[in-house]
């Protein structure tokens, strides 16, 4: 279903509905209280299916007994009509990009060792170069897609973000905006969310920090939040940095009172994962650690 949106008028009245998102749902039978919400940054793809076919978290927790919402800001995916102008330019390199900053590898086809990825299944790698829509990143595009967002979790009467890379930063955003997000698991969020005057010193960008009034930070003290990393983050020298932000981001929130934590797979006895755990060969056992997260924050009831 749209959720949101505006209509561009002509001057004769004409119309064209545009800036919405989209929600795909789906809701067992005898259903868990609490929604997960799935924001992804590149395709539904990679909640749908892992990088060979097999299930996703889709599927995977809508068995668990979750109500699963797949979630498309404006201008992505099934949200394409945005009420903004932009142009698309495709751009020779973006596979070799996706290669390395999702840490498939060190360089083209340099496959990292232990990889949780079918180095050897060339339908698999061109399926996963193809996982892509236009992000938009830009400030403008964030905020707007955050206030869409916003108004989804209080359509659905709240909800459980959890995010896929820069999904992560517009859902900690879409949370100093509504009452109605519930929790927050973010898989390696590049982008972080400070009160005016504190955080890295560095300008507002599509990728973070971004900078909110106190109160508006302090919602972010209501709920519970976990911050996922996969492996090889010391060979990216972007990702180290976004870790290092990340622990700086959950310090905060837990010396003013908040519920915030990393979790580290490798330090769960995983190895191998990309940029995207949810995605990679061993999902079930991901999918196992936010079952855990779930449960200890008593969003697990029916």
């Amino acid at each position: 279903m749209a959720i949101g949106g505006a209509l561009a008028l002509g001057e004769d009245g004409a119309s064209q509905s545009c800036g919405h998102g989209y929600l795909e749902v789906q809701i067992p039978a005898n259903g868990r209280d609490e929604k997960l919400f799935f924001w992804h940054s590149s395709s539904t793809f990679v909640w749908q299916h892992n990088w060979v076919g097999d299930e996703g978290f889709q599927s995977l927790f809508l068995r668990r007994g979750y109500p699963v919402l797949l979630w498309e800001g404006p201008g992505v995916g099934r949200a394409n009509w945005d009420c903004v102008a932009h142009d698309y330019v495709p751009q020779a390199g973006r596979d070799q990009q996706n290669f390395t900053s999702w840490r498939f590898g060190s360089d083209w086809l340099q496959w990292f060792e232990g990889v949780q990825f079918p180095t050897d299944n060339p339908v698999a790698l061109n399926q996963a170069m193809r996982a892509r829509y236009n992000e938009f990143d830009t400030l403008e595009a964030v905020r707007r897609e955050a206030e869409v967002a916003a108004q989804a979790f209080d359509e659905v009467q709240g909800a459980i973000a959890v995010t896929s890379s820069a999904g992560g930063l517009r859902a900690l955003l879409a949370a100093t905006l509504s009452d109605n997000v519930h929790a927050i698991v973010a898989y390696e969020n590049p982008g972080y969310i400070f009160p005016e005057g504190e955080g890295p010193d560095t300008p507002d960008s599509p990728f973070g920090p971004l900078q909110v009034t106190e109160a508006e930070f302090e919602r972010l003290l209501t709920i519970p939040m976990q911050f996922v990393w996969g492996d090889n983050i010391e060979k990216h020298a972007i990702w180290s940095a976004k870790l290092e932000e990340c622990r700086q981001f959950v310090e905060l929130i837990n010396a003013r009172g908040g519920k915030a934590e990393i979790l580290m797979l490798e330090d769960e006895g995983l190895a191998g994962n990309t940029h995207m755990p949810f995605a990679d060969l061993n999902n079930v056992e991901v999918a196992a650690l936010l079952d855990d997260f779930l449960a200890r924050h008593g969003l697990d009831s029916r």
